[in-house]
This record gives structure tokens, C-alpha cells and sequence, in this order.
């Protein structure tokens, strides 16, 4: 059992955006995106906003700033374009807002991808970090991904990285009597 530096915050709910980025998906066909809310909500988190967009950058940045000036979100879950591919831009939209990285993110998303379809891990631009006080995690559009990401990373992690976003001390308003 490994012992978590800081314990989570029981019982929070974070609100979240998903947006999938894709050229072809519809409500009807985008398994990743109904994928990301499912795990969200059977974790007790909620979904504030969904929205399929085509891969196009101004597009892309256009609807995260607006998402990220929302006062009632906390994370931004991206999921499609983050490929090599011509068309794969959800990466070099958002990687210029971003105030903050979380290089690891990228780096344990594609060690554990790596395990699952080897050498063509490579290829992902999964990526996170922080725009405007919320986070942000973009990962591939495919099933199995977007349940690797969710399952391995961003669901034991999203509270803990909310709660640092919202609360820098979290130490220190810990031990306040």
C-alpha cells in the first residue's frame, strides 16, 4: 500500500468540462467522451459542461477560455488530437495557454500506455497542467486510452491537484484549530 504526502479531501466533487475533439464524432458515436463522464460521475464528480468540437485550434482555445472563466468549473478534460497526424491540433492549442505543466502526466500516460500497445506510444501528446486555476488534461480520443488515463491517473489524482489549485497552503489550513 503506498501512502499518499496528502490526503484527499473526502467527499469533493469536482466539476468538470469534457470536451471531444474530433472532425467526424457526434453525441451519438463519441464513446470516449460518454466514457470520461461515466468514470467521472461513478467517482461522485460532475459534468458541467460537454461539447464536441472539430480539430481547430481557435476553436480548441476559443472554448477553453471561455470554459476556464466559469467560476462553477474546476477541470477540463480534452480527449482527441493529440496525435502526429495533420489534423491532430488539440495539443499545440492548448499547450500555449497553459500557465502551468505536468510534464508527468505525459510521461506516466505514455509509460502506461507503453505497457498496453508498446513502441507506438511514442506518437501520443497526451499532456496537463493549470490555465486560469484549472486543470487541464488532454489525452487521445480512443476507448482505451481515454480508460487508461482515467482510471490510472486522473481519477486517483484529481482532487488532490484541485484541491493545490484552490488552495495553495493546504498544509497550513490543515493545522489552523
Amino acid at each position: 500500500m503506498t501512502l499518499l504526502p496528502h490526503p484527499d479531501r473526502p467527499g469533493m466533487t469536482v466539476n468538470c468540462a469534457v470536451i471531444t475533439v474530433s472532425d467526424t464524432r457526434t453525441p451519438e458515436t463519441d464513446r470516449s467522451g460518454q466514457l470520461i463522464k461515466q468514470l467521472l460521475q461513478e467517482q461522485g464528480h460532475a459534468i458541467a459542461a460537454y461539447r464536441i468540437l472539430k480539430d481547430e485550434p481557435a476553436q480548441i482555445q476559443a472554448l477553453l477560455q471561455e470554459l476556464c472563466s466559469r467560476p462553477d468549473l474546476d477541470a477540463v478534460i480534452l480527449n482527441g488530437g493529440t496525435g502526429i497526424a495533420p489534423r491532430d491540433t488539440t495539443y499545440d492549442a492548448i499547450q500555449s495557454l497553459l500557465e502551468k505543466q505536468l510534464p508527468g502526466f505525459g510521461e506516466l500516460f505514455r509509460a502506461a500506455s507503453f505497457q498496453e500497445i508498446g513502441s507506438r506510444a511514442i506518437a501520443s501528446r497526451a499532456c496537463a497542467g493549470v490555465y486560469q486555476s484549472k486543470l487541464i488534461f488532454s489525452i487521445p480520443g480512443s476507448t482505451g486510452a481515454v480508460k487508461l488515463a482515467l482510471e490510472q491517473l486522473i481519477l486517483p489524482e484529481i482532487v488532490h491537484l484541485v484541491s493545490v489549485i484552490s488552495d495553495p497552503y493546504p498544509d497550513a489550513s490543515a493545522a489552523i484549530p
